[in-house]
């Protein structure tokens, strides 16, 4: 039970330390410097889908032929379904973007940054979770430090991302307290996600498969339609391309080492 409670708090906790940030530096992130952020971010996202989730789905679906490959797919098409729905209803408002998104709302800016945000932490409470009933039901198949890995991985790369909503609150006028506050409550999804796939998963053992590769489709969604748009737009793109590789590498070591 200890084990299964630090899987689902880490990644919170690395959110909350890169919101606490607020309270270290003057200035927001250089430009530069939330392209490699947000480019290790994706790097981490792709590689957690493919290492932690899309192939532990494959095995435990690997019944011979075409079947063994049926519910990565399904997941990983209603994964991507379902965030595209998630994006297309929430109002939200993206950090280096200049119009709002999805239905019009009265909703502050500031609301619909920490919306924003709270999309694509969604996925990845969902991607640990998962882990985690897939270790405690189909240890053969996913090693409890495996879903421990996983979770490193994403509270890793959670930290640049609490940094990089807390700091823009922050030289927008807000004050620390509250674009800390915003920050820390912007990851605070990702553990709530995380338990109620846990429950759902135990409910429902034989759907761990598509349940995997759902949150992999989830996490590639973010990554496809916000990350590599974000790193690739203006100047420094090119930075935003090594963190991509950075973040990519770290998170296939940790799969393979921890796991």
């Amino acid at each position: 039970m200890e084990v299964l409670l630090i899987g689902l708090l880490v990644p919170f906790a690395g959110t909350t330390a890169g919101a606490a940030m607020v309270y270290l530096m003057k200035k927001s992130l250089a430009a530069g410097v939330q392209k490699v952020m947000l480019g290790f971010a994706a790097g981490v996202m792709v590689a957690a889908s493919v290492w932690s989730l899309i192939i532990p789905a494959m095995e435990m679906s690997d019944t011979g032929g075409i079947m063994s490959v049926v519910p990565a797919a399904v997941g990983i098409g209603a994964g991507m379904l379902f965030l595209l729905i998630l994006d297309r209803i929430t109002p939200h408002h993206h950090l280096t973007g200049d119009e709002d998104e999805g239905p019009q709302s009265k909703l502050s800016r500031t609301t619909k940054l920490a919306l924003a945000v709270t999309i694509h932490n969604v996925p990845e409470g969902m991607a640990v979770g998962v882990a985690l009933a897939a270790a405690l039901e189909h240890s053969s198949y996913i090693s409890m430090a495996a879903a421990l890995a996983l979770s490193v991985g994403i509270a890793i790369q959670n930290f640049p991302e609490g940094a990089i909503v807390s700091m823009p609150l922050r030289t927008a006028g807000n004050s620390r307290g509250k674009a800390f506050g915003i920050g820390v409550l912007s990851g605070v999804v990702e553990p709530i996600a995380a338990a109620l796939t846990i429950i759902f998963a135990e409910l429902i053992v034989p759907a761990l498969p598509y349940m995997l590769s759902f949150a992999a489709g989830a996490m590639l969604y973010v990554v496809v339609e916000e990350l590599i748009p974000e790193t690739q737009e203006g100047r420094h793109s090119d930075l935003g391309t090594l963190g991509f590789a950075v973040g990519f590498i770290l998170m296939m070591v940790l799969d393979v080492v921890l796991g």
